[in-house]
Order: structure tokens, then C-alpha cells, then sequence
């Protein structure tokens, strides 16, 4: 069904031009034309009062079309004539092509102005057929751009959601989502569980990778690796220019090198470069060609945590246990014995006394200066 924009296009073809009708009024028209001023009716042409002589032929004036003023639709036939006249009109229609009766009535139905020159005679009745809105012809919204199955916009009438409402459908859209994730998808991952398999000496590396839950992030790139030197198959002459090679990358406390990369932009790329590292490293210590003995070694980048032992005379024995629960049953005891000889300090007791119970004995009130004066 076409828009109202279209159907007001379509109605205003389907009207005849008022420009180009030679019957079409007058476009300003004065007030007695429109609206007498006089009650009393208007005289009209019977048989007893005739209308005005016809004006007589102009000789070399071209003679008028008797049809064209059978079938104007807005000369009205006088009755002057009585049924003379209309038996005449009727015989003068049936004489006409019945074609170009029917023509007349399609081209009325579908909009066509009845003009009677050149140019709406050389127009086709396809110039004028105003073809429907398809899927192919709808031109696209601005919301459904992109999406072949949507066309152009609803008229919005001001009874939508506001933003906040819209972002709260969005939040409950997203929390069923991962709920039927939950219900659905995340009991099919039993089937991708293996147990757990410890390390071997053939996998003595640890990588270590970052994820963000499927969120871009920059350090999803990251690498790490880690491994004991001790865990190489390697002599102690081996093992030792390893440490010198690794730097500030060994930490002798728990005799492992520790490696990341993040260089590139992928997680392959980056554990690639690692394996070269690795690889490189442990190629240059297996070189017997020079040895790094005469190279100290320097740990100095490496700071070792202080941690603090619990004293092992603090560590509650059972004879401890003992000697505290007597100590505190002598301290109760004590205690009874003050509050019945009063030798017991009450604090309550010493506030009460400290303050003035006489009746009449005036308070002290602090009273303040005017303010801005300063006293001398």
C-alpha cells in the first residue's frame, strides 16, 4: 500500500489541471458572482421566457464542434430546448464510436486531463501509470541500511522507548544470552575435558598466554615462558654459561628463566620468536669453544624477599596452654577479692564523685565575645 506522500502525488495527477482547461474558472472571482445580494431567485430559461439571440456566424470563422459540447463536462445543456434537446444529446452519443466512449472513461479513471491539443494526444497512457512501491524499488531507511529484509522506516508516532529503556532491554537481551550459553553450550564442554597429565622431561617449557573473554585488547600478544635450567639435560659447565647467558632473566632462588615477547602481532608470531630464543640460547651453551668461566657471576638485579619465621618460642604447647589458664583463674580471683574489700578501682564510682552535687552551686557557662572586636 503506497504512503500518503504517494498517494497525494497520485491524486494530484488523477485532477485536471486547472491551467490548461479551457472551462476552468477564474482564479479570483469577485463577491456577486459567488454570493447574491438579493433574496429573490434567479430567472432561468423555459419556454415562456427564451434566452438571448445566438449570436450569428462569423463568416471564415471555423464552425464549432456539435460532439465537443455534447461531452464538456461543464457546459450544461439548456433547457430552452425541453426534451427535444436531451432526445438529441442521447441520439448524438449513440451515433459516437463506442471505443472512444470507453477510452474517454479510462482515461478518466486513470487521471488523464481531458485536454483536447497535441501534446495529450502524443502522450502514452504509461506516462501517467504511477507504479507501486516493491522490495527491489522501496528505498532503504536509515535503519535498515545493510539489511535487505527491511525497508524504509516506521512513522514514529513519539510512543517509543526512550535511550535508557532501550539500553535496559539491551542488558536483559545480553543476560539471556549468556544464560542459554550457560544452560546449553557449557555442558557440551565435558566432552573436550582430559585429565591432567604432569610435565615430562621432553616438555620442560611453560607458555603462558592472556585472554580477555573475546575482547580486543593490546596484550592478548603477550608470551611468556618459563623453564629450569636444571630440566635442559645439560652438564654443570653447560648450565652455568646458560645462567651468564640468561642475564637478568634467571632468578636463582627458584632456578628458572623467565621470557616474554610481545613484539609482533599475533600470539604465534611471538611464541615463534621465543622457540628461536630458546634455541639459540641453548646452542651458544653447549659451544665448548669458550667456556664464560672466567665470568662471575652477577645477581644484582635480583632482589630476595625477607620473610619473617614465627619465633619457635611463641608456638602454643600444651604445657603453655596450661600455665596460661591458670594465670588467668589467679587474675579472677584477685579480682573477686578487691571488689568485696573495695580495694577495686570503679571508674563509674570516681566520675560519679568528681561531679558537683551540691543544688545551688552555679554552673559554668562559657560565653563568647562579639565578633570582628578584639579585646585589649
Amino acid at each position: 500500500m503506497a504512503s500518503i506522500s504517494r498517494r497525494l502525488a497520485l491524486l494530484s495527477r488523477r485532477c485536471p489541471s486547472r491551467t490548461h482547461s479551457p472551462y476552468a474558472a477564474p482564479k479570483y472571482t469577485t463577491q456577486w458572482q459567488t454570493r447574491p445580494l438579493s433574496t429573490t431567485p434567479a430567472r432561468r430559461a423555459d419556454e415562456n421566457n427564451p434566452g438571448p439571440p445566438k449570436e450569428a456566424a462569423i463568416p471564415g470563422a471555423p464552425a464549432s464542434d456539435p460532439t465537443k459540447e455534447a461531452i464538456s463536462p461543464n457546459v450544461t445543456p439548456q433547457k430552452s430546448t425541453g426534451g427535444s434537446a436531451l432526445q438529441q444529446l442521447v441520439e448524438d452519443l449513440k451515433a459516437l464510436d463506442p471505443e472512444v466512449i470507453e477510452d474517454a472513461i479510462r482515461k478518466g479513471k486513470e487521471g488523464v486531463s481531458w485536454v483536447n491539443n497535441a501534446e495529450t494526444k502524443e502522450m502514452d497512457e504509461d506516462d501517467w501509470f504511477i507504479p507501486e512501491e516493491t522490495q527491489d524499488t522501496r528505498k532503504m531507511g536509515f535503519w535498515g541500511e545493510g539489511e535487505p529484509t527491511l525497508g524504509k522506516d516506521e512513522d514514529y508516532y513519539g510512543d517509543d522507548l526512550t535511550s535508557l529503556g532501550h539500553g535496559e532491554l539491551e542488558q536483559h537481551r545480553e543476560l539471556r544470552e549468556y544464560a542459554r550459553l550457560i544452560a546449553w553450550e557449557l555442558p557440551l564442554l565435558n566432552q573436550l575435558a582430559r585429565p591432567f597429565e604432569p610435565p615430562t622431561a621432553a616438555t620442560p617449557f611453560r607458555f603462558r598466554y592472556t585472554s580477555y573473554l573475546g575482547e580486543s585488547h593490546p596484550a592478548t600478544n603477550k608470551v611468556v615462558v618459563e623453564f629450569s635450567s636444571s630440566d635442559l639435560s645439560l652438564t654443570s659447565t653447560q648450565r652455568d654459561k646458560l645462567i651468564k647467558l640468561a642475564g637478568v632473566r634467571y632468578n636463582p632462588d627458584t632456578d628458572i628463566i623467565k621470557m616474554s615477547c610481545e613484539s609482533y602481532d599475533t600470539q604465534a608470531q611471538n611464541k615463534r620468536f621465543l622457540g628461536e630464543s630458546i634455541t639459540n640460547l641453548i646452542k651458544e651453551a653447549k659451544d665448548g669453544k669458550d667456556t664464560f668461566a672466567d665470568v662471575p657471576f652477577d645477581f644484582r638485579h635480583h632482589k630476595p624477599k625477607v620473610r619473617h619465621e614465627f619465633p619457635k618460642e611463641w608456638i602454643l604447647t600444651p604445657e603453655r596452654k596450661q600455665y596460661l589458664e591458670n594465670k588467668r583463674k589467679e587474675m579472677l580471683q584477685l579480682d573477686d577479692q578487691k571488689a568485696n574489700n573495695g580495694e577495686l578501682v570503679d571508674g563509674k564510682n570516681i566520675v560519679a564523685n568528681s561531679l558537683p552535687t551540691a543544688i545551688g552551686e552555679p554552673v559554668p557557662v562559657m560565653v563568647g565575645g562579639p565578633r570582628g572586636r578584639a579585646f585589649r
